[in-house]
């Protein structure tokens, strides 16, 4: 990391899978209303979780297997996000073109995190930093 980053939200993975959270909030708005407790609040919350842990995280860095344990979850919810695309998309609530660019997005987000859990060391709070 070359330049001081100051909060999550200054992390390129935080703001894709924010991206991502709020184009599916405004897709999933179209959806049928049968939906509203199942396949749209599921994905809703796995996108949106995302983002929140990665603040969890952040705010942990002080401990390394605290950070690792958050990073853990926000990829466990971003998996889980790419399942519920694949089944929008099967129940026909998105065409191709849009699971192909939702899940490309969460695969970037995937492989960021994946990144970061396996060379944390930079984002980790020192006694020095």
């Amino acid at each position: 990391m070359s330049e001081r980053i100051n909060s999550a939200k200054d992390l390129i993975v935080y703001q894709k899978s924010y991206e991502l959270s709020m184009e599916i909030f405004q897709l999933s708005k179209t959806w049928p209303v049968d939906e509203k407790y199942s396949l749209t609040d599921q994905i809703r919350r796995s996108s949106r979780s995302v983002c929140a842990n990665l603040r969890e995280a952040w705010s942990k860095r002080r401990y390394e297997a605290h950070f690792i344990s958050k990073l853990s979850d926000c990829d466990g919810e971003n998996s889980e996000t790419d399942t519920w695309l694949d089944y929008a998309k099967d129940c026909g609530y998105l065409s191709c073109a849009q699971h192909a660019s939702l899940t490309d997005l969460a695969s970037q987000v995937g492989k960021m995190l994946g990144s970061i859990l396996k060379n944390p060391k930079p984002f980790l709070l020192t006694s020095d930093a």
